[in-house]
This record gives C-alpha cells, sequence and structure tokens, in this order.
C-alpha cells in the first residue's frame, strides 16, 4: 500500500478507528449539502430525534434544481419548489449557513466551496454529489457520499470508508495552444478507461498540473470520478495559497492563513512517498479532445479517427458499437464537421470565470451559427457578476448566446434546461451518458469551453486552433 502520500497523511489525520467492518470512521471537517441529496437524509435525524451534530462545519446551497432562466418564487416546477421549500426549512432548524439565491453567493455546490474558502487543504470534504472530486484540487480528500451516509455525516460528523489505494498520474511537459486542463483528464480517462481508477484514488502531478491554475486543476479533479477513482488531488503549493488567501475565509481571518499553512505544506506528498501505480502521460503532445461515444472514456483528439469497435479490448467492442449508433458516427471519421445543435458552456467542470473568458475570446466579434441554440451558465453568483462587470457577458449575448442565472442546468437536465429530440450537443460538462441531458435521444459530445465557443460559431465541431483569439481588453 502507499506511504508517506498526501492521501495517507490526511486520512490518517481524520482517521477516529477502525470499525468491525473493516473500515475506518473518518471525522469530516466539511459537510456540503444541496436541494436533491439530503431531504431524505434530515427525514431520517427527524424520525430519529436526531440533532445535527455539526452545523459549523455544514453549508448548504441550492444548485441542481434552480431554475436558470426565471428564479422568482415559487419555481414553476412544483418538484423543485418543494426541494427548495424544504432544504430551506431544514437548514433553518439546524442552524446550517445557507447559500441561497437571495444572499448573492448561491451556485453550483463544488464553486461555491472554494470561491468562499471553506475547502481548504488537508480537509476531508463530503457532498451528496459524485464530483465533490473536485475539492480535491486544494490538496483536500474530497468524497462523493450517499443519503444514508449524509445521514451519518449529519448526526455524528464522521462517516466509515475503506481505505483505498494511490495512483500517480504525472503530466509532464508544456501544453500547446488550445490545450486545456479538460483535455488532460479526458485523455486520461481515455487510456485508463471509466473502471481504471476503481479502488484508487489518483494524485494528480507533473509539470504539466503545476503549471495549472486552481480552475484548471478543480476541473481535472472534477472527472476523477468518470475514470473510477474514489477521489482525485493536487498538492498544495504557492498557487494554491495565493488563491486561498484572496477568499472571503482568510480576508477575514488573516491571522488563520498563517496558522494553517504549515499544516498544509506539512501533508504535502513525500518527495520518497510510495504509490501503488504511477502513470506518465507526455502533456505536450496532447490535442484538444473531444468524445465520440457515450462514457467519458471514448473520447479522442480532434484530428483522431474513431476507433473501429474491432480494435478496441473484446469486452469494450459491443459498447462502441451502441455509441457509434447512438452518436452517428462512423469508424475512420474524426469529429471535426460533426453537425451540432446546442453549445453549452457551464457544469462544476467548465463554469468559472478562467472558462468564460477564454470562450469569450473565440466568441467575440463572432456569431452563433443560426442553426445553433447556445448557452451560459455561470458556476456562481459570484462568477456571474464578476463576468459582468468584465464585460463577458455583453459579449456573449451580442453574439447570440443565453446568458443564464447560476446552476448545474443542462449538465443534468433537471430543470428546464435540456436537449429535445436528438439535438447532438458540444458540451463543457462532465458526462455523455445517453439521456444525461435530458432526451433519451440527445447526443452530447464532451470538450473545453474554447472548443464549445468555436462549436457554437461554426455549427459543427471544430478545432478551436483553427479560430484565432481575440484579445478581451
Amino acid at each position: 500500500m502507499s506511504k508517506g502520500t498526501l492521501y495517507d497523511k490526511v486520512w490518517e489525520n481524520h482517521k477516529v478507528t477502525e470499525l468491525p467492518t473493516g473500515q475506518d470512521q473518518l471525522f469530516v471537517g466539511l459537510h456540503l449539502i444541496h436541494e436533491v441529496t439530503s431531504p431524505q437524509a434530515f427525514g431520517m435525524l427527524e424520525e430519529r430525534d436526531l440533532d445535527v451534530a455539526f452545523p459549523e462545519l455544514t453549508h448548504a446551497t441550492v444548485d441542481h434544481i434552480v431554475p436558470t432562466a426565471d428564479q422568482s418564487r415559487p419555481y414553476k416546477e412544483d418538484a423543485a419548489e418543494e426541494m427548495m421549500a424544504e432544504l430551506e426549512q431544514n437548514v433553518r432548524d439546524a442552524g446550517i449557513e445557507f447559500s441561497d439565491p437571495t444572499t448573492g453567493d448561491q451556485g453550483i455546490v463544488h464553486v461555491i466551496g472554494p470561491e468562499q474558502g471553506i475547502t481548504q487543504p488537508g480537509k476531508t470534504i463530503v457532498c451528496g454529489d459524485s464530483h465533490t472530486s473536485t475539492h480535491g484540487a486544494f490538496g483536500a480528500l474530497a468524497f462523493g457520499i450517499g443519503t444514508s451516509q449524509i445521514r451519518d455525516v449529519l448526526a455524528t460528523g464522521t462517516v466509515a470508508m475503506e481505505k483505498q489505494k494511490v495512483r500517480k498520474i504525472e503530466v509532464t511537459g508544456e501544453l500547446q495552444e488550445g490545450v486545456e486542463a479538460k483535455d488532460i483528464i479526458l485523455e486520461i480517462i481515455r487510456r485508463l478507461g471509466t473502471e481504471g481508477g476503481v479502488g484508487y484514488v489518483y494524485e494528480y502531478a507533473g509539470e504539466a498540473i503545476e503549471d495549472l491554475d486552481m480552475e484548471g486543476r478543480m476541473s481535472i479533479c472534477n472527472m476523477s470520478i468518470e475514470g473510477g477513482a474514489r477521489a482525485g488531488y493536487v498538492n498544495p503549493d504557492e498557487t494554491t495559497y495565493e488563491w486561498l488567501e484572496e477568499t472571503d475565509y482568510f480576508q477575514e481571518n488573516p491571522e488563520k492563513f498563517e496558522e494553517l499553512k504549515p499544516y498544509w505544506e506539512s501533508i504535502r506528498s513525500d518527495d520518497d512517498a510510495e504509490y501503488d501505480d504511477v502513470v506518465t502521460i507526455d502533456g505536450s503532445s496532447l490535442e484538444p479532445v473531444v468524445t465520440w461515444g457515450t462514457t467519458p472514456g471514448q473520447g479522442i483528439g480532434i484530428t483522431d479517427p474513431i476507433p473501429s469497435p474491432e480494435e478496441l479490448p473484446e469486452e469494450k467492442q459491443d459498447t462502441a458499437r451502441r455509441a457509434q449508433e447512438h452518436m452517428r458516427v462512423e469508424p475512420g471519421e474524426t469529429m471535426e464537421g460533426y453537425d451540432i445543435d446546442v453549445a453549452f458552456l457551464g457544469s462544476c467542470t467548465n463554469a468559472r470565470l478562467p472558462d468564460l473568458r477564454r470562450a469569450a475570446r473565440i466568441v467575440k466579434g463572432r456569431q452563433v451559427d443560426d442553426d445553433v441554440r447556445a448557452m451560459v451558465v455561470p458556476g456562481s453568483q459570484r462568477v456571474q457578476r464578476k463576468a459582468k462587470e468584465e464585460g463577458l457577458k455583453d459579449i456573449f449575448e451580442e453574439a447570440g448566446f443565453e446568458w443564464r442565472n447560476a446552476g448545474c442546468s443542462m449538465c443534468l437536465g433537471m430543470n428546464e434546461d435540456q436537449l429535445e429530440g436528438d439535438e447532438a450537443c458540444a458540451s463543457s460538462s462532465n458526462r455523455n451518458f445517453i439521456g444525461r441531458q435530458g432526451s433519451k435521444d440527445g447526443r452530447t459530445v464532451l470538450m473545453n469551453p474554447r472548443m464549445v465557443a468555436a462549436a457554437a460559431i461554426t455549427g459543427e465541431v471544430s478545432d478551436v486552433r483553427d479560430l484565432k483569439e481575440v484579445n478581451l481588453a
């Protein structure tokens, strides 16, 4: 087993005891909740007449069902209004801080935690959402949990888990123009598979990772779960500390920053740490990656041919055939030129300010294709405000994009933002499963934000490197 890694250190620091099941009981440093997975857990507490053990270590928001067009109450969808009202009641009764839409701080749970500074290195972080792995970008151990585990965390402040192995993924070199963090993680999943990380957590390292800003690191850790890993993380460094120092939490508590920084340094993986596996990828050889199928692992470089099912391992051949039939693609073709109907720029993977800036540099001075429905959904109300202040909202709207309010939106189609019929969508989100974006016949092509912008302009999957970027200043 691994030794001396950040994972080992943080795990041991939070281990309460070993349970008779063989699992470890871990203390939870931050519990994030939202409106979809928490109501049942609160109901279980009420049935047992239990209180929330650590409300001060719990933070709530609303993201999955909140409308992104009209947010006036009551919501048009009865189920959405019911979930929102239930969450409001639960957090009020428990004394939990709630970033609701009236605060100006609402947004996707994996966006607001980092931007408020409550996501910190060395913490254990849980949430009833699989993409909680996002927070690992800060050197935290962050896990998605189920409803019964949410109940346990609310009631006891702890969670039972089995320790995993650690795979170090080193991405070396310097990324080419047009290649982003999203391309790195899509390439990792393509190479290792959607189940390649089962039983592991991923430690991301190497020059290409270290050179990324925090938003890029969050994009990579966000999709660890798509590769089957239980979590993913990046060791904290000066990039991490500079981000944290500017957040609300440390602006209000500057002495805390100096107090915690030695701890953050101490949990970094040792130079001689032992790993259960090490994988090396040449980042300088990557090009923009897009998916051709119906899992995040079915991806290729934009200039590469779609594989023939017969070329793949036997256990992947039937899945590939079904995916190609659904997506209406043929082996030997590239995805360049694939017609799209919708362009979605958003999700907890790619809806932060730098994502919108990069996409705006492609969009500025151009027009969305007449046959494309394009939308931008900022990851939080803070991102929304800052983007407006910088003029990004105007750039997108002048080009023909719809500008929406913060939320998960078309990433999973739990509100009105959905594909219709067999529409094809160029999406900056994290999953391209059949039905994921609201229509069982819909087709989703995952790509980085600039590639989404390029597809919106051209009406088809395009190599963003062929479009000249415009200076936003």
